[in-house]
């Protein structure tokens, strides 16, 4: 004997065959949604050693892993671990990796205005002054015009991180002590350091910690402090400088054209939120950091006075000048920059103190 539940379904068919809509719509109702067969997948190498990547990116990454839902997954890498430093950008653009987040300077970006990245000397007071000239001042629309020359890759951001300082195994009391102090430190940085006698050293990352336990290292000037004891060389320094050579150092997002091209338009928006979330995450991070370690820290606090550090501040802005005559675009970048900086310490304080 058939049941009314089947006779139901019978009447449901027959009459969506006789009006031939039906059929559709069962078929909609009768199929699931249907996630894609496998997940998009990146490989992200970051600047950061693994200690310092926790804070960084990781953390960013995760969230953007668990938002993306199985749609996407983005495998992060730290220094050196697939390429080089100084090939990571070459290695995006080759689509031998598919994103990295760097400095422009380190990364070897075959751009004018990555001088501009990492440190540029005392361009910068605060971790805010960098979106605050990205996004309010006109330098994200001079480096998506900079980047849009160069094929393969797609810069999509750039923010703060920390300070620049000096932390090493012997005090600085005086820019006499400076003279022939082996630094770790960036490209553009140790050439504008080399004027007052440092000799810049590059190294991978993972060997500047035993190179300052073997003297081969006089120490870094990578960094602020926070950064000094998350990553371990706090253990072998003696002394930070709290004389500034950056107010922050300015960082970048890039990818594969290719690769984010075939990313589709949500998956795109949620990167670049999980970019944004990660630029917060370190402003108050390295914030908290630095005056806790100060405070906190194992490394003893020296000081150069600030009429003898003046010198090294009427220093940078003639550095400044050399590198704004290396290109018409990098011209408009210090244009902005001491514009920047002069109408900072005209609202004074905070924004700037006499």
């Amino acid at each position: 004997m058939t049941d009314k539940t089947t006779l139901n379904k019978r009447d449901f068919l027959r009459k969506s065959i006789l009006t031939g809509a039906g059929a559709v719509g069962a078929t909609a109702l009768a199929t699931p949604y249907v996630k894609a067969q496998s997940p998009i997948k990146w490989r992200l190498q970051t600047y950061a050693g693994p200690a310092l990547a926790e804070h960084v990116i990781k953390n960013s990454i995760d969230w953007f892993n668990k938002a993306a839902n199985g749609e996407m997954v983005i495998e992060l890498y730290t220094a050196d671990q697939l390429v080089p430093q100084g090939e990571l950008f070459r290695a995006v653009q080759s689509g031998t990796i598919d994103a990295a987040q760097s400095d422009d300077d380190s990364a070897a970006a075959p751009v004018d205005v990555k001088v501009f990245g990492a440190y540029f000397p005392l361009a910068s007071r605060y971790s805010l002054d960098v979106p605050a000239l990205w996004h309010w001042h006109g330098l994200k629309e001079i480096w998506e015009e900079a980047y849009a020359e160069i094929p393969g890759v797609t810069w999509l951001s750039s923010g703060a991180w920390d300070p620049c300082n000096f932390g090493t195994t012997k005090p600085i009391k005086s820019l006499e002590d400076l003279k022939g102090l082996r630094v770790y430190t960036f490209p553009t940085g140790g050439q504008f350091l080399s004027k007052f006698g440092v000799v810049p050293v590059s190294l991978p990352y993972e060997d500047v910690e035993p190179a300052m336990q073997t003297g081969e290292l006089d120490g870094v000037c990578w960094c602020g402090i926070t950064e000094m004891h998350t990553v371990g060389w706090a253990n072998v320094l003696k002394y930070y400088l709290t004389n500034p050579v950056s107010g922050a150092w300015a960082g970048s997002y890039f990818v594969n054209t290719d690769k984010w091209n075939a990313v589709p338009e949500h998956l795109q928006q949620l990167y670049r939120l999980a970019i944004d979330s990660s630029h917060y995450y370190r402003q108050h991070w390295y914030w908290a950091g630095e005056a806790r370690y100060r405070n906190e820290g194992k490394l003893e606090l020296t000081t150069i006075p600030d009429a003898e550090w003046k010198q090294v501040e009427d220093e940078a802005v003639k550095f400044w000048d050399e590198v704004a005559g290396q290109s018409p675009r990098s011209a408009k970048v210090v244009d902005i920059i001491k514009k920047y900086n002069e109408s900072m310490v005209k609202a004074g304080a905070p924004y700037r103190y006499s």
